[in-house]
């Protein structure tokens, strides 16, 4: 779902100066900080799919449809 090389530069970039573990291999830090990401994506999807159908307001379609 995220772009593996995208999530792998903006972690080269934010980790820069910090010392990682040498047993730590940044491929896998990678991947598990992408799971992580999804993770919390999906519930954050599923939060406001409830939000906005079990309190569903027919003019929500009106306003968010707007150009």
């Amino acid at each position: 779902m995220l772009d593996y090389e995208v999530v792998k530069e903006f972690l080269e970039e934010k980790l820069e100066g910090i010392e990682i573990p040498d047993d730590v291999v940044l491929k896998d830090l990678v991947e598990t900080f992408c799971r992580y990401v999804e993770d919390d994506y999906y519930e954050w999807l599923n939060d406001n799919f409830k939000s906005f159908f079990d309190h569903w307001k027919p003019n929500r379609m009106g306003y968010y449809s707007k150009s």
